[in-house]
């Protein structure tokens, strides 16, 4: 899918035709498309391959007249699958008249952008949009993050009452998220520095203040990543070492049940035998056979209260 954007004075609208000084915002493109766009632009061959393959780390690369930043953005997967937070690469292309961005999923990071929502971008300004989407990126981290931090407190609540597994996979999943989290910020960081050395593009003073602000926004963001990673590790310790405990109290529990059911069972089994016994004549030695078990099974029962077996 392609979606063209361009208007004067920094203004957004999506038209139907490739003009001088616009966005052309490709997702998830087929083959045919990627090969007009090719054609069109003559861009590099392996620009939009690489923003499309999903294992593709952060990175910058120039060839002729063009340069291709690729940042990892994240995504969100929906509910009904084990991890919900990823990321994916997202190509910025620049070139002498247009900004290319390429991704394979339609992120939510390029809609506010798109709607006209954020302030003082144009599409003229390749090198400041290029900066705004970096912004963008990690403000999405950000938000994910608390989604994630929430999610967290969610299933915390869950396992004070539960004796299963089920909450701790799910741990487990949203810690998969922040180790993906964390290495493509730290990525990104990588890339956001080097621009910041001028390697990239060139930048005017308010570019580069522009540039320290999704700088700030990305540190801020691998801090939260880290210490929810850290949090989140150390809950999942502490849980499961809570439901171990709880196992092994409800062990303890039945096998004291099972030892005071045990004597009632031994003088049931001894005079079920077939030899002569004491008193098996006698009319009163059922309710004898009665009274002890009972009288056992609460001389046992009051042992194991007296040492906590309860």
């Amino acid at each position: 899918m392609i979606r063209i954007y361009a208007g004067p004075n920094g203004s957004m609208a999506q038209v139907k035709d490739i003009t001088e000084g616009c966005w052309i915002r490709v997702v998830d493109p087929m083959a045919a498309e990627i090969a007009s766009l090719q054609q069109t632009l003559n861009l590099p061959p392996n620009f939009i391959a690489d923003a499309l393959d999903p294992h593709e780390r952060s990175r910058y690369d120039m060839e002729n007249d063009s340069i291709l930043v690729v940042l990892r953005v994240p995504v969100y997967e929906g509910e009904d699958v084990p991890v919900q937070y990823t990321t994916v690469p997202l190509g910025i292309i620049l070139t002498q008249s247009h900004v290319i961005t390429v991704c394979s999923r339609d992120s939510a990071i390029l809609q506010p952008i798109a709607d006209g929502k954020v302030k003082n971008i144009c599409v003229a300004e390749k090198d400041k949009f290029l900066i705004q989407v970096a912004f963008q990126t990690a403000r999405q981290y950000l938000k994910f993050l608390e989604l994630i931090n929430m999610r967290t407190n969610e299933i915390e609540e869950e396992l004070h009452e539960s004796l299963k597994n089920e909450e701790l996979v799910k741990l487990l999943n949203l810690e998969k998220s922040l180790v993906f989290f964390t290495t493509s910020l730290k990525a990104n960081e990588a890339v956001l520095e080097r621009m910041q050395k001028g390697e990239v593009i060139k930048l005017s003073p308010k570019e580069a203040a522009l540039l320290d602000d999704a700088l700030i926004e990305t540190r801020q963001a691998i801090d939260m990543a880290n210490i929810y990673s850290n949090i989140l590790g150390g809950l999942m310790d502490a849980f499961a070492s809570i439901i171990s405990n709880n196992l092994n109290i409800v062990m303890k529990f039945l096998t004291a049940v099972t030892i005071i059911l045990m004597a009632p069972n031994l003088l049931a089994s001894i005079y079920g035998m077939n030899v002569d016994l004491p008193f098996q004549h006698d009319p009163l030695v059922f309710i004898f056979i009665l009274v002890m078990s009972v009288w056992m099974s609460i001389v046992i029962a009051f042992l194991f209260l007296k040492r906590r077996m309860f």
